[in-house]
């Protein structure tokens, strides 16, 4: 199972960006870095679910 860093960019990108406009995180910075974090580990799991519904 290999990782193509382009899908997590993008993940990483988009979540960032939408946890920017989420107030109640903290700061933007806090925001933008919990965003990413959350993207980086939404699109590293994904080839595995990807994997378990035989796509």
């Amino acid at each position: 199972m290999g990782f193509d860093v382009t899908t997590i960019a993008w993940y990483a990108a988009v979540c960032g960006a939408l946890s920017g406009l989420a107030p109640s995180l903290g700061g933007l910075g806090l925001r933008l870095a919990i965003g990413g974090g959350v993207g980086v580990v939404a699109a590293s799991v994904l080839p595995a679910i990807r994997g378990m519904m035989g796509y």
